[in-house]
């Protein structure tokens, strides 16, 4: 029998609670990742660490049985220097939702997971626009977002920009 799997929402306090299972999530979601190399995790706590400061963060977790399975956070692009190439005029407008984590354990992909988690953490926001920057050699990624009806806007050597209108 297959557990069902929820969905919650965490305040930026909860977030910053439980940032090494997001650590620990982020190890092994990544782990056989783009290339096989290992993710750092030191690199990952603080990058997290930033994100849950910015203003209007938003988080959301799925569990499964009361574990972590997967989580999709972001926040409000509050000014030009919050956005990526190409976004500038919306981030200073406040109305891009930026998209910084969206990872989920292997043993659950392809289960809807990550559509669930996306979906609900932007229909939580006003935005005219999310965006999200995806690394070129993260194949799956790539074609998720291709495939929810994002929109490639930009790419440079290491990475791809990703919007699309929520309005």
């Amino acid at each position: 029998m297959t557990e069902t799997v929820f969905l919650r929402r965490l305040s930026r306090w909860q977030a910053e609670g439980q940032r090494e299972a997001f650590a620990d999530m982020y190890e092994v979601a990544y782990d056989d990742g783009p290339g096989g190399e290992y993710q750092d995790r030191q690199d990952f706590l603080l990058r997290f660490a930033d994100y849950v400061q910015h203003p209007g963060f938003d988080m959301m977790i799925a569990s499964e049985a009361g574990a972590l399975v997967g989580c999709a956070c972001g926040y409000r692009a509050g000014s030009a220097g919050d956005s990526w190439p190409g976004h500038e005029e919306f981030a200073g407008s406040g109305q891009v939702f930026t998209v910084v984590e969206m990872m989920v354990l292997p043993s659950h992909r392809r289960r809807g997971v990550a559509t669930r988690l996306l979906q609900q953490l932007l229909t939580r926001h006003d935005a005219g626009l999310a965006t999200v920057r995806v690394e070129r050699t993260n194949a799956a990624a790539l074609a998720a977002y291709g495939a929810w009806g994002w929109t490639r806007a930009d790419d440079s050597e290491a990475y791809e920009t990703w919007s699309r209108s929520l309005g």
